[in-house]
């Protein structure tokens, strides 16, 4: 690594250091990728996340049966995932991450901690490549990050079951914790763009400190 790389790569580790664990779900981003998963996990998995993000009333909010199949998109190293595991003991969990040390770190945890429902899969930053259609997509901190977004939602219309939901968590623009403002999208941004990629906005749910949590479904033809 010269430099100049160096140099980015440590303000990047700096800056998700200070916003603190939420800073991101998944550790790789259109300008940076990360292995060393051991390490990345001692911020994702921090119990202290748990105060902002409320992975417990997030999960309650989607109303889940035991049986769902359930792809988190950006698992990094399984914050949500594992926990989605526990409570679909009937479904299917795609842990889904396109950095291979985080999807390696997963599927080891998944076997630790005897998450048989649990899969870890290596996706691309245009398809998550899930082997099955879902009742329920889930991205954390990750929207920002994709490219083209309408292309890629567009396409992952067709990985859903029919009545099949994606749930968005991110930053809101005037959070203390998060990415630079300047990469950040605002809410309505997002129901705007999900619309042109053909889905409709279901629900917003309020509770969330430092993100907004935005849920929509394929629109009717």
């Amino acid at each position: 690594m010269n430099r100049i790389a160096s140099l980015v790569a440590f303000c990047f580790v700096a800056s998700v250091l200070i916003a603190g664990p939420s800073a991101a779900q998944s550790p790789h981003t259109m300008d940076h990728g990360f292995s060393g998963a051991e390490q990345w996990a001692k911020s994702f998995d921090d119990p202290k996340r748990d105060a902002s993000q409320k992975p417990r009333e997030v999960i309650d909010a989607l109303a889940l049966k035991p049986d769902s199949v359930i792809a988190d998109i950006g698992s990094g190293t399984g914050y949500f995932a594992v926990r989605f595991a526990r409570v679909v003991p009937k479904g299917r969990v795609y842990g889904v991450d396109i950095e291979p040390d985080m999807v390696k770190y997963l599927t080891e945890r998944a076997e630790r901690e005897g998450l048989k429902n649990l899969t870890a899969l290596t996706g691309t930053p245009t398809d998550p490549r899930l082997p099955e259609k879902a009742d329920l997509v889930v991205m954390v901190n990750v929207f920002h990050h994709i490219a083209d977004r309408e292309r890629y939602f567009r396409n992952l219309r067709g990985s859903l079951k029919p009545g099949g939901r994606i749930a968005i968590i991110d930053h809101n623009m005037d959070s203390r914790e998060g990415p630079p403002r300047s990469a950040r999208i605002a809410p309505e941004r997002v129901k705007a763009e999900l619309n042109s990629a053909g889905y409709a906005f279901v629900q917003e749910h309020g509770f969330l400190p430092t993100q907004y949590f935005l849920v929509f479904r394929p629109a009717r033809s």
